[in-house]
């Protein structure tokens, strides 16, 4: 299983999970507010606001040659219409040391957290919402641009709804189904306002990146059914029928049983299926269908995100030879599949969940130490030949 010359091969961090010290947006008052669910604060991160030089030239040394990342708005526009000329001076560094190691840049806008302000103000909800995102997008590609040949306006706008809205496990600790269905529709219309926003100030080409898990009813019968209808159009369908921009951004890590007899409305894998340490079940083929699904949207396709959470490394690196594998039939089937960035570059912040599930290539030890797992030199031999293993 050959991958052509030009491919993309890298890994992604979010900016909160792994700078530290994000103090002025929503998830570090989620961290540190005794309802919610947050199980630990994010604290130091693994310090790559002062050590993303040395992590750059680390991923490149392991074959990448793409690498996505994101900017935090927080530190960027710190109150409405203010604007950090240190904070855009500190993504300049970034971005720069990130070129100068021959890496392309996929600069994620929108990562999860948002601004204090920006949430109190109603967050998504807020009348103003789509205009204040426009506008912070605006700046960010005018400041930056030359620097971000890809740009992500939002990463997983189903997930922002879905977790945020209907299940409460992250800000703003919501279970409302009406304001569920509703902030998605918001994030859509905020995603093409972006997409204008960096076409109008630059040449970056602009995408959205969707975490498209495989769903399937748990059951036969007809409520099981209309449930499963109805998440699909919510988490997959809405976000793919007409999401505009220049590429698409497809994040895979799981199937799910849709099951109205569960609270949460997804019921548990079946016995027998490997779980990861997120209890998410293991299905590789799914990440080939999805991929066909994106493909609908006549779009080109990056793999912006997919891994495991695992103490196993061994497990991990089956994990990737399987889902890299699913990647290259759906090539052969006609898909137009460009790149692949494993989640994640780093042992990290993984919200709600604290520091305890291991997504990383690379492990981090309590003094920032960065050490690659043997997956990592695995992931490398795959980056500089191009070509899976025979087994």
């Amino acid at each position: 299983m050959r991958f052509p010359d030009g491919f993309l091969w890298g890994s992604a961090t979010s900016a909160h999970q792994v700078e530290g010290g994000n103090t002025n947006n929503d998830w570090w008052d989620f961290e540190h507010h005794p309802a919610s669910a947050a199980q630990t604060s994010s604290g130091d991160g693994i310090d790559h606001f002062h050590r993303y030089a040395d992590d750059f030239a680390l991923l490149r040394s392991l074959g990448h040659n793409t690498h996505r990342l994101s900017l935090e708005w927080s530190r960027i526009e710190p109150a409405p219409g203010e604007f950090s000329r240190a904070a855009i001076a500190h993504y300049r560094r970034v971005l720069t040391a990130l070129a100068e190691t021959g890496m392309t840049a996929f600069v994620t806008l929108h990562h999860f957290t948002l601004p204090r302000w920006f949430a109190a103000r109603g967050g998504w909800l807020a009348p103003d919402a789509i205009e204040a995102f426009a506008r912070y997008c605006r700046r960010v590609v005018a400041e930056l641009g030359d620097l971000m040949p890809y740009v992500c306006t939002i990463n997983e706008p189903q997930m922002i709804a879905l977790h945020g809205y209907l299940e409460g496990y992250h800000p703003p600790g919501l279970t409302n189904p009406v304001l569920w269905k509703r902030v998605g529709g918001v994030l859509l219309d905020a995603h093409r306002a972006a997409v204008d926003a960096v076409h109008a100030v630059g040449d970056s080409l602009a995408g959205l990146a969707v975490q498209l898990p495989l769903l399937a009813p748990a059951r036969d019968d007809d409520a099981c059914q209309a449930l499963y209808r109805l998440m699909r159009y919510e988490i997959v369908d809405r976000y793919l029928d007409d999401p505009g921009g220049d590429w698409l951004g497809v994040q895979y890590y799981r199937k799910q049983w849709v099951d109205p007899a569960s609270p949460t409305w997804f019921g548990t894998p079946p016995p027998g299926i490997p779980l990861t340490q997120m209890g998410w079940a293991v299905h590789p083929d799914g990440l080939r269908e999805m991929l066909h699904r994106a493909a609908s949207t006549g779009l080109p396709l990056y793999v912006t995100e997919n891994g495991i959470a695992t103490e196993d490394d061994t497990e991990r690196l089956t994990y990737l030879m399987n889902h890299l594998a699913a990647v290259a039939r759906a090539r052969a089937e006609g898909v137009d599949v460009r790149g692949y960035l494993h989640w994640s570059a780093f042992d990290n912040f993984e919200w709600s969940e604290g520091y305890r599930p291991r997504f990383g290539l690379i492990a981090v030890d309590d003094d920032f130490t960065r050490v690659p797992k043997p997956s990592a030199h695995a992931f490398a031999r795959i980056a500089r030949t191009g070509q899976l293993p025979s087994r």
